[in-house]
């Protein structure tokens, strides 16, 4: 799969809750409770499995999720983060 340009980035992120960070995408959701946060983790988590792209993922201040995500085999940026980073999106 082919790295996306710096202006391809710039445009598939457009309006989306997705922020540009280096090399990677990234993006917080706040939950109302600890249980929640787990529940979409544990969502998260399903979903990578499936298509075997897996995001980096921190659950901190015990309702707050940050997932980022880079296609590493590559070094940066393809497609396929967007993909994944729409599948995440409707987790919540």
């Amino acid at each position: 799969m082919a790295l996306l340009t710096d202006e391809e980035v710039a445009q598939r992120l457009g309006e989306s809750e997705w922020e540009r960070d280096g090399d990677e995408i990234a993006r917080e959701w706040k939950f109302d409770d600890f249980a929640a946060a787990m529940a979409f983790v544990n969502g998260v988590a399903e979903r990578a499995e499936e298509a075997n792209h897996h995001p980096d993922i921190l659950l901190h201040g015990w309702n707050k999720v940050r997932l980022s995500l880079m296609t590493h085999s590559e070094g940066g940026l393809t497609e396929n983060d967007f993909a994944m980073a729409a599948r995440f999106d409707g987790l919540a």
